[in-house]
């Protein structure tokens, strides 16, 4: 007994000094971009739980559908369809001048090449969205191999991604006025009279059975995953149901509904978010009344786990009070577990004491550096990782979308080494044991075996980098 916890003793010990030289490689490299790129791309990176499938597959997967469909497409404005409109030419049909149209909707499809003055860069990121998605689901299976195949090559070992919205035509003509009465709550900023509107609505809304809807989906999910072969020993993935923010609230909470009770009847189906720009004008203006549903279904769906885009947002983008709140209303009263972005974090009110108790419930941050550079134009120091860190709210590193923005997770770990030297090895080490950690993955199992999983990767990977070390 006592031989083995002296081995054990001398182990751990042997275990600590290579995290202690990795460290200290990793500190003599933080100046080097390429140095750090081949540092990270050989560290094991846990999860991405911030991440957006159609946003996630590369541009030219979408590009070589349309060229494989024969679609339409619009030679001034570079719209594409499926289906013939005046103005809109059959692809097969440009001839020499493909290669030069399919250049041009890589740059419509995604920030490459982007010069930064002619277009507003957030306009440009979230108008791309409603341009591939003419293709995006036409083979959800190879995109989902795509995102499989890079991340294993990319020592990322799971991915969370918020996949499609659910589809469940229901009319709501019948119960229009239900949308005057909720703005009517939301303007006098009445709990109880928005949650017992919402309770009618929900009632109404079991009549029509949505839990066909979800059941059919989960369904259509979980033989896509099985067909696929997604799970085996290198990689797991799991899917986010989500909304968008900028519709109508019946419509929102119609799908909310659906979303809720899809989640949480499927393990593969582990959470839901709610996405589309936080600084539209509807975003805005339906932020509170959206932050009351989430809380109003959570007691209907007490196991469901969900994340939330909040405080996506920056100085200049949207008036100065609406800075200081949508944190603080996504973490009390929609009671995310995760938050997606988190930039707006200075400007909250109470931000010391908001920062402490996420910190104290655990509530993550998923962390996208990219995203928020080309987004939000919000980086360096002014960027609050670092001020997470120092309250100890736990940190997830993502990619948001990784196609759109000519990124990957690799790219993240770098910027944040090369721009936060207080964040050490250490640190970043314990950010991707965070990615399993903080993952909604239901079955314990699962999530054991991609921890131990990454453990001994860890092991592997600093092993190596000890023995480079010494050869410096």
């Amino acid at each position: 007994m006592k031989t083995r916890s002296f081995i054990a003793c001398l182990l751990l010990a042997s275990g600590a000094a290579t995290a202690q030289s990795t460290g200290d490689y990793l500190n003599s490299i933080r100046g080097n971009a390429a140095a750090l790129t081949a540092f990270f791309s050989a560290m094991p990176k846990g999860g991405d739980l911030h991440h957006h499938y159609t946003g996630s597959v590369y541009t030219e997967t979408y590009i070589n559908r349309v060229v494989t469909n024969n679609y339409f497409i619009n030679k001034t404005t570079n719209v594409v369809r499926k289906d013939s409109a005046k103005g809109f030419v059959r692809i097969s049909m440009l001839g020499d001048s493909l290669g030069y149209y399919k250049q041009q909707l890589v740059q419509k499809w995604s920030v490459k090449d982007y010069n930064g003055v002619s277009y507003p860069s957030d306009k440009q990121f979230f108008e791309t969205f409603g341009g591939f998605g003419v293709t995006s689901g036409d083979s959800l299976k190879q995109g989902l191999l795509e995102l499989k195949n890079r991340a294993i090559k990319e020592n990322v070992s799971y991915i969370e991604t918020m996949f499609t919205s659910i589809p469940c035509n229901i009319d709501l003509g019948g119960i229009s006025k239900y949308t005057a009465l909720l703005r009517t709550a939301q303007a006098k900023r009445d709990e109880a009279t928005a949650q017992r509107l919402l309770r009618e609505l929900y009632s109404w809304l079991q009549t029509k059975n949505i839990a066909a809807c979800a059941r059919t989906y989960n369904e259509q999910v979980a033989k896509l995953h099985a067909d696929a072969g997604i799970d085996d020993d290198r990689f797991t993935m799991r899917y986010q149901n989500y909304v968008t923010r900028v519709v109508p609230p019946l419509n929102i909470f119609k799908s909310l509904a659906v979303a809720f009770e899809s989640a949480n009847t499927s393990p593969l189906l582990v959470g839901v978010n709610i996405v589309a720009p936080e600084n539209d004008e509807t975003s805005m203006a339906d932020y509170w009344l959206h932050m009351q549903m989430y809380n109003f279904l959570h007691k209907q769906y007490p196991k469901v786990e969900y994340a939330m885009h909040a405080g996506e947002l920056a100085l200049g983008m949207v008036q100065p009070e609406e800075l200081t709140w949508h944190i603080s209303d996504a973490v009390h009263v929609a009671g995310a577990k995760r938050i997606g972005h988190g930039v707006d974090i200075p400007y909250e009110q109470n931000s010391y004491d908001l920062l402490r108790y996420m910190a104290k419930n655990k509530i993550a941050v998923e962390i996208n550096l990219v995203s928020n550079e080309f987004i939000l134009k919000v980086k360096n120091d002014r960027h609050p990782v670092s001020l997470y860190e120092r309250f100890h709210v736990p940190i997830v590193i993502s990619t948001d979308d990784a196609g759109v923005l000519r990124t990957n997770l690799i790219e993240q770990y770098v910027l944040l080494a090369k721009r936060y030297p207080e964040i050490s090895y250490q640190d970043i080490k314990r950010y991707v044991f965070n990615s399993i950690r903080y993952s909604f993955i239901e079955e314990q199992k699962v999530k054991d075996k991609l921890t131990a999983d990454v453990e001994k990767r860890f092991s592997e990977f600093e092993a190596n980098i000890e023995h480079l070390s010494s050869q410096r």
